[in-house]
């Protein structure tokens, strides 16, 4: 078999809608931009990821514990993390589209790395020196208005009933303040000890002006994080080892190809932070940030404990020595992980076929190659025929029993290639099919999905069958 072309973006987005991946939010009003829905088959995959995630991180770690924070919190939460007044990304306008972009992209396109500390002075001044290079990704103009700083937190409305609330109530804008401010109450509850992590997955929201790139950049999304507490004197050994434990997961877990990821580290550090590292993915529109690793040092329980009044640190209790934990983060987009699974499995092959008269051809197929634990449909089982009811009857039992076990699909529209084809799209591992010969000695043929080789295997032996090969 020979793979054919690189995949384009156009071509991944136009299959996820196809294939029932994933749709633009409110389609049928026109859409909604940078906010869209998982599918029927979408729903299926990101749950796979999520499910593997925490297993790989909580499941398997008796150091780390779940939480599931709530999407509102104290808008004082905010304020104490920098959020109200630091949160925010410098946008400048078209002058002849009035396309907003953020100046930070706009540069970035150029060859010009903006420190997202800088002010929007100085924001200004890159823009000036780069005048004539920066382009409007809408109309291809070179003329913008001054950058000005955008807060990026999402607010609400919610308990405000008149219009007039002094403080505004805001959407997290991400999940891992949920974790800090829970770090007491883990601590008393969960007999941990330092070092210990505690994770989450769930939605963030943010106010994005020039979302893009698909699902990659969206307003909202969900994100998988973990916050390791550790002792100040070993955040540097763990730091690394965490680097390699989360490179490792996506190498051996998601087997996503090894030579489509790479190590970004961050020159330009927010003040607060110890190391900072992106693993990036090889996407269709370029190497891109898949997650960030994190040493923040103590700046996140130091400023809640400031700001709340409340003592959030460690006693060892062999030493009794006292202090603040620092924190290393692992923090992960499902979005931006589906992306790239998708990206990575995603295939289109040249084959040779055989007819019934024994001569050779050339075919062409799609197939989303997935690693079998992350396909949405496990199994799929068809009837031969589905005006033949014996058979019919007969696919529905194998379906029944199996769908206790996996996620399957009872699929009878259009013949058998077809189906298995529509299969071979979704990622589905194993395509079973009853036909005449299985009513007379119980057997069916079960067909791979990367082979394409069939067998002949007992209905009495194919849940042991499977067990076996879906582990693989």
């Amino acid at each position: 078999m020979a793979e054919k072309k690189e995949l384009t973006m156009e071509e991944l987005v136009a299959f996820t809608k196809r294939r029932g991946f994933i749709f633009p939010s409110s389609e049928i009003y026109g859409g909604f931009a940078a906010v869209y829905d998982y599918g029927t088959y979408g729903v299926e995959l990101a749950k796979n990821i999520r499910a593997l995630w925490w297993r790989e991180m909580v499941q398997k770690n008796p150091d780390i514990v779940g939480i599931d924070s709530s999407i509102f919190m104290s808008p004082k939460v905010w304020e104490a993390s920098g959020h109200v007044s630091g949160f925010s990304d410098p946008l400048a306008e078209c002058k002849k589209c009035q396309t907003r972009s953020r100046v930070d992209h706009l540069l970035e396109e150029v060859g010009v790395f903006a420190d997202e500390k800088m002010s929007d002075d100085e924001i200004n001044e890159l823009l000036i020196q780069n005048a004539g290079k920066v382009v409007c990704p809408k109309c291809g103009q070179k003329d913008f208005s001054s950058a000005k700083s955008f807060n990026l937190l999402v607010q609400s409305n919610l308990g405000d009933f008149t219009g007039k609330m002094d403080t505004p109530v805001y959407l997290r804008g991400e999940t891992c303040q949920g974790i800090y401010i829970n770090f007491k109450n883990v601590l008393d509850t969960a007999r941990v000890k330092v070092p210990f992590g505690i994770a989450q997955i769930g939605k963030a929201f943010r106010n994005e002006i020039t979302a893009r790139q698909f699902i990659f950049r969206k307003r909202e999304f969900e994100q998988m994080e973990m916050q390791y507490f550790v002792h100040p004197d070993n955040a540097a050994d763990l730091y690394e080892s965490w680097r390699e434990k989360r490179w490792n997961f996506y190498v051996n877990i998601l087997e996503i190809k090894e030579e489509n990821l790479q190590w970004h580290e961050h020159e330009n550090l927010v003040f607060y932070a110890k190391a900072a590292w992106d693993i990036e993915y090889k996407f269709p529109f370029g190497f891109k940030e898949l997650e960030g690793i994190h040493n923040r040092g103590d700046y996140d329980l130091s400023t809640h404990a400031k700001h709340s009044g409340t003592k959030l640190e460690y006693r060892n209790p062999q030493t009794n020595e006292v202090f603040v934990p620092h924190v290393v983060e692992t923090s992960v987009g499902v979005d931006r992980t589906f992306l790239a699974v998708l990206a990575d499995s995603y295939t289109v092959e040249t084959f040779e076929k055989e007819d019934n008269n024994g001569e050779k051809s050339e075919d062409v197929r799609t197939v989303l190659k997935l690693p079998k634990k992350l396909a949405p449909v496990k199994v799929a089982v068809f009837p031969l025929m589905k005006n033949k009811s014996e058979l019919v009857t007969k696919a529905k039992e194998v379906f029944a029993e199996l769908s206790e076990s996996y996620m399957c699909e009872f699929d009878d529209n259009g013949n058998v290639g077809k189906r298995y084809r529509r299969q071979d799209e979704i990622g589905t591992p194993y395509c079973i099919t009853i036909d005449f010969e299985t009513l007379e000695d119980g057997t069916v043929t079960v067909r791979d999905r990367d082979t394409m080789h069939q067998q002949r295997i007992a209905i009495d032996d194919l849940k042991d069958y499977l067990r076996k090969e879906l582990v693989k």
